[in-house]
């Protein structure tokens, strides 16, 4: 069995180009350096699933042009990764059920406060349907089936879930991960992987530690996501980087044997 994989987007927090920003990178007329809020789309078996609905869901829906979504698996709470589940509303429409949602106890609280709307007893029409699937550091079933392994990565001091499926594992806003977490990764024959920038960063792993990761895990093949534009052109930072190592960009799909 095979799956697909779609980067919905491979930018920062701010997206690339950045506002207000005449950089290099920002200015660039190459395609690849456009970049939304960081999201992926798994499809496998005719659904798909999205990893992390940022505030571009909807350009991201609508270039991809999806006409069904499973479920939204969340990497953490930060703007950048939930801003758009409020455009969930078309699925329900389409598709007349809820949406499932997976996230962590923590991750539940903090969208309760950020759409307090969707989860009050008594809601408003028309707001977004969802049922939420509460999950922890350990293996967990999508209602469809599909086994699932989450990764705990820490964000500096803020845990984030990466997600291993099959044969492929996806890590965003990482900086540090523990040998016991390393452990899930290893086997991965396709790994994508943040990697904001060459310089220091406090929360996100750098060019060189994102290598040296994907140098300890040794996958077939990896993906560089989660791109700054102080990072470089994607030229620029392809023309560094190992020969079964890549940039990856928006609406670039990569098949994978599951």
């Amino acid at each position: 069995m095979s799956m697909k994989v779609t980067f919905l987007g491979t930018g920062t927090s701010q997206g690339v180009p950045v506002i207000a920003c005449e950089c290099e990178v920002c200015s660039s007329k190459d395609v690849r350096d456009k970049r939304f809020r960081s999201s992926i789309m798994i499809s496998v078996n005719d659904r798909n699933f999205v990893i992390d609905s940022g505030p571009d869901f909807r350009m991201q829906m609508l270039n991809n042009k999806v006409k069904t979504l499973s479920g939204i698996l969340f990497t953490h709470e930060h703007k950048d990764h939930v801003a758009g589940l409020d455009d969930v509303r078309a699925f329900n429409y389409l598709e007349n059920r809820n949406m499932e949602i997976y996230c962590s106890e923590f991750v539940f609280g903090c969208l309760k406060r950020e759409f307090h709307y969707v989860f009050r007893e008594n809601p408003y029409p028309g707001i977004p349907q969802v049922n939420v699937n509460i999950i922890k550091n350990e293996p967990f079933d999508l209602v469809t089936g599909e086994s699932i392994v989450p990764i705990e990565v820490m964000h500096y001091k803020l845990p984030v879930f990466g997600y291993r499926w099959g044969n492929f594992t996806y890590i965003t806003d990482a900086k540090t991960i523990s040998e016991k977490e390393k452990e899930k990764v290893k086997g991965s024959k396709v790994l994508v992987v943040n990697a904001l920038r060459e310089n220091e960063h406090i929360s996100h792993f750098t060019l060189e530690e994102a290598l040296r990761f994907i140098e300890e895990i040794a996958p077939e093949r990896a993906y560089l996501t989660h791109v700054s534009h102080l990072f470089g052109t994607h030229e620029y930072i392809q023309s560094k980087l190992p020969e079964n190592v890549f940039v990856a960009y928006d609406e670039l799909t990569i098949e994978i044997d599951v």
